[in-house]
């Protein structure tokens, strides 16, 4: 009986591993030709970590995009950042808004993969504590273009890497003090890519 009944049980859990190896399969196989149609939305959220440097940055940013045909999305965001000078013991804390406009060129792995530019602008609201001078609050407008990608592991589910910014303008104004704008144009994307990625997830419903 105790025979039967571990040849039962070996069977069983056999069969269930097969179940769900067949079914992982099955949501790859579904993420092949996937292609974006007029009125698809989407979910994303990316995050940038970067640490063990002269800076610790940690920084999120959710989005809500809506596909205005195959390959050309419009949007809005949120953000989400900290930077911590390592010397200086500085933390700046930014909380931001904006919007966004993203253009798919490039289709790769039976269009599983489908890389991007997106240009963005945002409005953000800046904390700067300094461990001998208090705090300082000051606002930001932000715009910049950057490259990614999106790869579908499932029709609905991608993971999302932000590859490199190309181009950012910074335009700093504090409450009290006078304003600040830089301007950064990455050219060497080879040298950039894998700097500090971002990375998150992308649902499309």
């Amino acid at each position: 009986m105790k025979t039967k009944l571990s040849v039962i049980l070996a069977l069983f859990t056999f069969c269930f591993a097969n179940a769900q190896e067949d079914q992982a399969e099955a949501e790859m196989n579904s993420a092949k030709g996937v292609t974006f149609q007029q009125g698809d939305m989407f979910l994303e959220g990316s995050i940038k970590i970067s640490t063990g440097g002269e800076n610790d940055y940690y920084g999120f940013s959710p989005k809500f995009g809506y596909l205005l045909n195959d390959k050309f999305a419009v949007g809005a965001k949120l953000n989400y950042s900290s930077n911590k000078e390592e010397a200086t013991g500085i933390e700046t804390n930014v909380f931001g808004a904006g919007a966004f406009a993203r253009y798919y060129f490039l289709e790769l792995d039976k269009k599983r993969l489908k890389t991007y530019a997106e240009a963005g602008l945002g409005f953000g609201r800046n904390k700067t504590e300094t461990p001998l001078a208090g705090s300082d609050t000051d606002n930001s407008l932000t715009a910049d273009i950057s490259v990614g990608l999106n790869y579908f592991v499932t029709k609905n589910i991608a993971v999302t890497f932000v590859l490199a910014n190309v181009l950012a303008y910074n335009s700093v104004s504090p409450e009290n003090g006078p304003s600040s704008d830089t301007f950064q144009l990455n050219i060497n994307l080879f040298e950039n890519i894998f700097d500090q990625p971002q990375f998150g997830l992308l649902y499309r419903f």
